[in-house]
């Protein structure tokens, strides 16, 4: 059985809830699911140029899970860019 999941800080609210390719109707799209945490990972460490250590300590996990919460959030933004799939950001 796995351990129970931590507690991960998350302190980025964001405006919009669903990325989709321009001209396509949503409900023609599949979707790929940005977990929260997946978000404030990438906003930490791509768009504030903050190092995994220091955005895993703003997050309170470390930095083996931090890692692989952005190896995930990168993994799944590649599929929907490449494969033209929308992009729902799921609050927890």
């Amino acid at each position: 059985m796995p351990r129970p999941q931590k507690p991960r800080k998350v302190m980025f609210d964001p405006k919009a809830a669903y990325f989709k390719p321009r001209a396509v109707p949503l409900s023609m799209l599949e979707e790929v699911n940005l977990m929260a945490d997946e978000l404030e990972a990438l906003r930490l460490c791509d768009l504030k140029n903050i190092n995994q250590v220091d955005a895993a300590k703003q997050m309170k996990i470390s930095q083996s899970t931090l890692n692989r919460i952005l190896l995930s959030a990168r993994k799944k933004i590649a599929d929907a860019l490449i494969h033209g799939k929308a992009i729902k950001i799921v609050k927890k």
